[in-house]
């Protein structure tokens, strides 16, 4: 059976030392989140996602989800009982606001706890993950009276909530959605239409759902721009708080899926439910952007968190399994095979591994960073220089980490050999797992158009500018470094392939969007490649100064920089070869007619 150990010192290296949260301590929020709470924090997470989650990922795997003939569902065996665990120690609460019973802490500490619970259990993270974007949708354009009304339970997880965008017709194309909301005398709305791929769309872990669902009004322009969002709860809430009658809505079915079996994906039926409109009539797009981002962000963190819990199975195999003899001689003399971990390929997929998720981690926890800068900065400069930097970061992390994630997955299964294929092993549920994150909550092509197609360009490219200043400024200070120095200038090099991708597209994209197309997918790997690249070096400084320093615990430190060199010489390469794709263009790409694509018999 698969076991997870969650990674606190990695954690709190990246948290403590390399971010050092401590020193943002004169925020709102931050003066509460010392070292030795975010120890405390990061370690009990860690202790109920690795006690008690982790041993319910392969049944809610082996069980699945059970529709019943009224509609209701119910969720894997144990799954109930953690929820309350969950709830009950506020886990969900972390970094929500506390004026609706938040906690109040920095977002990077919630970002982690999702890493840990997404790690352990991805089908269970899914019930409470997407409440944070239903949360932020609320309150950023929802009224006092819905705010008052729903955010307080959820944040409590008394409640949780759900996005209803995609429909059969219908996924990244929104603005073709069926479903209607038909205006009411008392000021709601009936909606009508069916809704798919709907994560934790019914489930018996909470009394109440919260579903946020997009709709056009009568009249409304068949495109985007006709798009609205509604409040549609499961159970009408009275205007004491307490539960009224159910509303006309219900899980027509339960998708059979390649994965994430203990998640219920539903099929969401609603037949003049009744809801209300968060925010203005036709200006659902933006709020759909504010739960999407939250969301794109929680899928790059289940992108590595998977590549985790496979890479930590695939190293407990590697030291155990026996076969054939390291090429520089006999291991163990004495035993009849050396473990496969002298092996030099099976190094090469550990250690692609490691320099993956660690670097990752980083990523994505100095991005949740970036989130909370944007609304507590201490300047409106901070502020506009970490709105930009997330803005950029956010497809890149979805994007490149499920990419990556799911390779690194696939590359922990083929350590295991024969036995990563069969089921007892847990390898093979984790690269099933692993593989939607590369789909939901916008595809990884959508991902890279977004990247490319938007953010580049944006604001005259001020925050791509806003990135290689900082990358060049931090590259500079690394050169000074003797140590350092190597990694810094194999940085500068990949960095400068991204500058010249950015400027072939600059050149030709205009001419011919499909150059734009043809390469997007290229120029996010190359900027994710360059993104890891600073975490790296960011790491590498940290370590390098604590053994200068004298520090106590040697071989962690030693081990960062024995990670960053092999990142320097194995993944700061490809940006060359990617760029260099990209610069191809879309000519060979678009140049066959349809009927070439066509099997002749």
């Amino acid at each position: 059976m698969p076991t997870y150990t969650a990674p606190t010192r990695d954690a709190r290296f990246i948290i403590n030392e390399v971010l050092d949260l401590a020193s943002y301590n004169n925020l709102p929020g931050f003066e509460s989140a010392t070292p030795d709470m975010i120890d405390t924090v990061v370690n009990e997470a860690g202790k109920f996602c690795s006690e008690v989650l982790a041993p319910l990922n392969q049944v809610g795997d082996k069980e699945g989800c059970t529709r019943h003939d009224d509609g209701s569902v119910t969720t894997p065996t144990g799954f109930k009982d953690a929820f309350e665990q969950y709830r009950e120690s506020g886990w969900g609460t972390i970094s929500q606001p506390e004026e609706f019973g938040g906690q109040g802490m920095p977002h990077v500490l919630g970002m982690l706890i999702e890493e840990f619970v997404g790690t352990a259990n991805q089908a269970f993270a899914m019930y409470p993950g997407l409440t944070g974007g239903a949360v932020a949708a609320i309150l950023a354009k929802g009224s006092d009276e819905q705010k008052e009304k729903y955010l307080h339970k959820m944040i409590a997880n008394e409640w949780l909530g759900t996005m209803n965008l995609t429909e059969p017709h219908c996924g990244t194309d929104l603005g073709m959605i069926r479903t209607k909301a038909v205006p009411q005398a008392d000021g709601s709305f009936a909606i009508t239409g069916t809704k798919i791929f709907i994560s934790a769309g019914e489930h018996d872990l909470t009394e109440n759902i919260i579903h946020l669902v997009l709709a056009k009004t009568p009249g409304a322009p068949d495109s985007s721009k006709g798009i609205s969002l509604f409040i549609v709860p499961k159970f009408l809430v009275n205007d004491d708080g307490s539960l009224g009658d159910r509303n006309s809505l219900q899980c027509g079915s339960i998708e059979e899926k390649m994965g994430i079996h203990g998640n219920s994906t539903c099929v969401m039926n609603y037949d003049g439910a009744t809801g209300w409109m968060v925010g203005e009539e036709n200006k659902g797009l933006a709020a759909m952007f504010i739960m999407m981002n939250a969301a794109r962000l929680g899928v790059g963190i289940q992108g590595y968190a998977q590549a985790e819990v496979a890479y930590q199975n695939a190293v407990a195999y590697a030291l155990d399994r026996r076969q054939g003899r390291a090429l520089t001689g006999p291991a163990e003399p004495e035993a009849q095979a050396d473990p496969i971990f002298v092996h030099a390929d099976v190094r090469r997929m550990l250690m692609d591994a490691k320099a993956y998720t660690e670097g990752m981690r980083a990523l994505a926890l100095w991005g949740a960073l970036q989130v909370d800068l944007t609304h507590k900065g201490a300047t409106d400069e901070d502020k506009k220089k970490a709105d930009q930097i997330i803005s950029l970061l956010t497809p890149v992390i979805k994007g490149y980490g499920t990419d990556k994630g799911f390779d690194v997955a696939v590359n922990m299964q083929q350590v295991f050999g024969g036995h990563g294929y069969i089921q007892e092993w847990g390898m093979e549920q984790y690269v099933r797992d692993s593989r939607i994150a590369m789909i939901y909550e916008g595809t990884n092509g959508v991902q890279a158009m977004d990247l490319c197609g938007r953010k580049l360009a944006q604001n005259g490219g001020a925050a791509i500018q806003t990135f290689f200043a900082t990358v060049d400024a931090e590259i500079a200070e690394a050169k000074k470094v003797e140590a350092i120095a190597p990694f810094a200038e194999k940085l500068e090099k990949a960095l400068g392939e991204q500058k010249a991708a950015t400027m072939w597209f600059m050149q030709n994209a205009m001419q011919n969007p499909d150059h734009l197309g043809a390469g997007a997918h290229h120029y996010m790997h190359i900027m994710g490649i360059v993104s890891l690249g600073l975490m790296w070096l960011r790491m590498a400084t940290v370590a390098q100064a604590k053994l200068d320093g004298g520090a106590e615990d040697k071989a962690f430190y030693e081990a960062k920089l024995a990670t960053a060199r092999y990142y320097g010489d194995r993944f700061l390469p490809d940006a060359g070869a990617l760029r260099r794709k990209l610069e191809a263009g879309a000519d060979t790409m678009m140049a066959l007619g349809e009927e070439a694509f066509q099997t002749a018999a």
